[in-house]
């Protein structure tokens, strides 16, 4: 490790770490994430993790304080109220927006904050949703808002970042829009104004792909709104921008000032681990008078009778938005995630990420097998000369020798058992999913009907990856979680030349070993026994040859042990549940 640590150094020595801080990353790593002694954690697109150092704060900090309901006009009402202003102030600080143009409205998290977006947005039948392929479930759940009201929602992929930066080309969009049939909405705000082309649109994109890690060019919000989408989609009206950031978030957070986006979403457990369930939509001041809010709940009305249909709301944008209590001890807890960021600073999480993902994905490129082949596919856009629209996101699968492919729950088992901890399937984002891995819609359909479903184990279908392994990096990442995991990969995957000639003599043999511990291999070494493994996590035993079959050896691994109650018993599980 020590020659590829000075190889690391040479090349990122400026960008790895923080000199500034008052720790380096590994006495921070050492002194504030204890727990992750002998463990590699790579899934910080997932959830990045909090420090012990911050949870040492918020517990000091709600254990000295009285924090009550800020509905409340008591003193302790009253301090939380402030503190919750307080906060409001710092999300809008780290988007760069001001508070003239730009409400930050609490939710229960990205996901909730979309739905908002999605509930009040003023749907009619000539409005448009379009939306990027590469993007979240739950910002493709938006569409089903504007479809029941007889909008249509189109999906559109970009493919070279170039090709979009000039408003005079056009989008590239897929073959087809969605439609649902619907009867008209008879209520009289949804029908007036279509006419005159008032309709309003959404277009919604994520600043960081969660599947692939490509950063989507911030210029899509003027561009969105300055383009004429009446030629090529009919869509009238006024176009709305909606960023995704909760991924991007965590290295790189839009800049309001630059590309004013009308309703961005973030989750605070992305950028610093806790708190988990809240998160936060920034709404531009004048988006935020189109939305079409019904409901109405504790704290969000000026007068209310109760026995007649009468009801007076509240006109400032986060009282009218934020239902019940919001929560505030958690909204009280992320000033001590804030003060992390502040102390390491953006620009340094940005570059020292992408240190260790660059070095990481340039080594993945030179693995091969001993035959020559290439042992990683990594998705997205991987030329030698590293592209700065990728974030520290690393999306892949792994071919065996013979071309095949190693399933990636495979390799998230394998993974575990080296305490390796990441990320398999298509991390609820379908369109950057099946582009990636090359699955039309026969494809998918097909894989539907043979039974795959999200989380299910089915890796690999009619001989395509179902889903993708994904390895991401956060603030507290060291070289050596890099270099663990590379090691990983060659001890676990790589085909040597002298065992590959052994499996390729073999595989010629009718699907026998039976003549392969004679196999003189180089060097005068020779193939003595083999230990097969027939019950997942019990003892193996040596045999001196053994049949073949595509999957590898005959019957490895096919039975497993079940407990009283039906459930699949390993050896992890057990040992675990014992200690």
């Amino acid at each position: 490790m020590e020659g590829a640590r000075d190889d690391f150094f040479r090349r990122f020595r400026d960008d790895y770490g923080y000199p500034n801080a008052p720790k380096n990353v590994d006495e921070m790593r050492a002194t504030e994430f204890k727990r992750l002694k002998g463990s590699v954690y790579l899934d910080h697109a997932g959830a990045t993790l909090y420090s012990e150092a911050q949870l040492e704060a918020v517990f000091k900090d709600l254990s000295m304080n009285v924090y009550g309901n800020p509905h409340s006009q008591s003193d302790s009402g009253q301090t939380t109220s402030s503190i919750i202003s307080e906060a409001r102030q710092q999300v809008l600080k780290f988007f760069n927006a001001s508070t003239r143009d730009y409400t930050c409205l609490f939710t229960s998290g990205a996901t909730g904050a979309l739905k908002l977006v999605g509930e009040f947005f003023p749907w009619t039948n000539e409005s448009c949703y379009m939306y990027t392929m590469e993007n979240h479930n739950s910002v493709l759940g938006i569409k089903e808002y504007a479809l029941d009201l007889g909008a249509k929602a189109v999906a559109v992929d970009i493919e070279e970042v170039e090709h979009i930066r000039s408003p005079k080309k056009p989008f590239h969009f897929l073959k087809r829009s969605i439609q649902r049939r619907h009867e008209a909405n008879t209520r009289g705000e949804i029908q007036n104004g279509n006419g005159s082309g008032n309709a309003y649109n959404l277009f919604a994109f994520p600043s960081e792909c969660n599947f692939s890690g490509m950063k989507f060019p911030l210029e899509l919000v003027n561009i969105v709104k300055g383009y004429d989408f009446q030629g090529s989609l009919q869509c009238r009206g006024s176009w709305f921008v909606l960023i995704d950031a909760a991924k991007g978030c965590a290295t790189e957070p839009p800049d309001l000032s630059r590309y004013p986006a009308d309703f961005v979403v973030c989750s605070f457990y992305k950028m610093f681990g806790f708190p988990t369930g809240l998160g936060a939509l920034i709404v531009r001041n004048e988006a935020a008078k189109i939305l079409k809010k019904k409901y109405f709940g504790g704290g969000t009305v000026s007068a209310a009778i109760a026995d007649i249909d009468f009801v007076m709301r509240r006109e400032s944008i986060e009282q009218l938005f934020e239902d019940g209590t919001v929560s505030f001890l958690d909204i009280a807890s992320i000033r001590h995630g804030f003060n992390i960021i502040d102390r390491l600073t953006m620009p340094s999480i940005a570059r020292h990420t992408d240190s260790l993902a660059t070095y990481t994905r340039n080594k993945m490129r030179k693995l091969r097998h001993g035959n020559g082949l290439k042992l990683c596919l990594l998705y997205g856009q991987t030329v030698e000369k590293e592209p700065c629209n990728l974030g520290p996101t690393i999306t892949f699968n792994l071919k065996r020798s013979n071309g095949s492919w190693f399933g990636y729950r495979e390799v998230e088992k394998l993974a575990s058992l080296s305490c390796i901890q990441l990320r398999t399937g298509c991390f609820c984002n379908p369109g950057a999913c099946a582009k990636f891995l090359g699955l039309s819609h026969l494809d998918l359909h097909s894989n539907i009907e043979a039974g795959h479903v999200c989380w299910d184990d089915t890796d690999v279908l009619h001989g395509k990856p179902t889903g993708a392994v994904r390895i991401s990096f956060g603030y507290m990442s060291t070289f050596e979680d890099a270099e663990k995991f590379m090691t990983f990969l060659i001890t676990s995957f790589m085909m040597k030349t002298s065992l590959w000639k052994v499996l390729s003599f073999s595989e010629s043999m009718a699907g026998s070993f039976t003549d392969a511990r004679w196999r003189q291999l180089e060097g005068g070494a020779h193939l003595k026994s083999i230990t097969i493994y027939p019950v997942k996590s019990c003892a193996g035993f040596s045999v001196s040859d053994w049949p073949l079959v595509n999957s590898g050896l005959k019957y490895d691994r096919e039975w497993l042990l079940r407990g009283p109650n039906g459930e699949i018993l390993t050896q992890k599980k057990v040992f675990c549940a014992w200690l």
